[in-house]
């Protein structure tokens, strides 16, 4: 007697949802998903609309590389990045390129500037292209991106932060931490009013979990905390300037203020002067970051120095282990905690 056979299943290129399941979903012909990627302008918007739905709810990603090379796997790595011409990154890109490069690697980069829509736009086009691996910044995605980050069939590398709770290999350091730091030496430089100003980049989340930390500290003090938000999108020289002014007519006025990067810190340092106020007698400042010009200020600007270049060095390492480029001892380290240095000069 002949046994039965069990339904053949069909299947999906290396995980991939294809263009048909995002039709079916959308109900709407294959044609008219394909038309929505390469000629939205021919589609309907009520069908955009629904072909919208479907994608980013499948977590669907056009795959880009012609027929016979779908299957290939490329020897370029992407990396999205909130600021690619913010000089707080360069150390990373740059570290992490040429660590790519010497085992015949490259790194495609887009920008985000903050923006969860432009990072899941960058992502989407990224993974369409097959990358050997891909890299993101931080933890804050849109729920598009992270249900592309799990459906992905790379290796996925979060940097900049540190969360272990997450899939995705973590190469970073603890946001919170540094507003810990931060304000723990104030603290200990006899300081009792302290100031935190959060970024004017309205994505930046990771400056509000370095604020976070600050509260923590005056909380765990019995101290009142004063956060100032600088208007959104304001020119980081000037949302210092910004704060600066405002917390100069505080009452009581801050004895010290950190902020979210070395940019604002800049901004307020030189407002402050032009106010005629002494620093840091009458008021120290620290920033986040040590961007070059940090030690040319007068006075020069205390702050912390996050681990840039490491982290774009060890990203690149897991990535190429993780990918069989190079060796490795065993599994490939998930977690990869590094630290913020504090780099005290005249400011504070």
């Amino acid at each position: 007697m002949s046994q039965a056979k069990e339904p053949t299943r069909k299947r999906r290129s290396a995980g991939r949802v294809t263009l048909n399941e995002v039709a079916r979903a959308a109900d709407v012909s294959a044609i008219s998903v394909s038309r929505y990627f390469n000629q939205p302008e021919q589609v309907s918007p009520p069908l955009r609309e629904r072909i919208e739905a479907a994608v980013q709810a499948l977590g669907y990603v056009p795959n880009l590389v012609a027929g016979g090379l779908a299957s290939a796997r490329g020897r370029i790595v992407g990396m999205v990045i909130p600021n690619i011409s913010g000089p707080i990154f360069a150390h990373t890109i740059e570290a992490f390129s040429d660590t790519l490069s010497r085992h015949g690697y490259q790194l495609l980069l887009a920008s985000s500037y903050f923006d969860e829509a432009q990072e899941e736009s960058a992502v989407r086009a990224f993974l369409g292209w097959s990358p050997a691996a891909l890299v993101v910044t931080s933890h804050f995605h849109s729920p598009a991106t992270e249900k592309m980050l799990a459906e992905a069939d790379v290796p996925v590398v979060e940097i900049w932060d540190y969360r272990p709770e997450r899939a995705p290999l973590q190469v970073g350091f603890l946001h919170h931490q540094v507003g810990v730091q931060a304000c723990r030496y104030l603290l200990e430089q006899g300081h009792r009013r302290i100031a935190f100003v959060q970024n004017s980049a309205p994505g930046d989340f990771s400056a509000l979990e370095r604020r976070d930390g600050y509260l923590e500290v005056l909380a765990e003090a019995g101290l009142e905390p004063c956060v100032f938000a600088p208007a959104a999108d304001c020119a980081p020289f000037e949302a210092g300037k910004q704060a600066m002014v405002a917390l100069m007519q505080a009452e009581p006025r801050p004895q010290a203020i950190i902020f979210a990067n070395d940019n604002l810190a800049a901004g307020a340092l030189l407002a402050g002067q032009r106010a005629g106020l002494k620093l840091p007698d009458d008021m120290a400042i620290m920033g986040f970051g040590d961007y070059p010009f940090a030690d040319m200020l007068l006075p020069s600007l205390t702050t912390l120095r996050p681990p840039s270049r490491e982290i774009g060095e060890l990203a690149a390492l897991r990535v190429l282990q993780h990918l069989g480029a190079i060796a490795a001892d065993g599994e490939v380290p998930r977690l990869n905690l590094l630290a913020c240095q504090l780099v005290v000069r005249e400011s504070a």
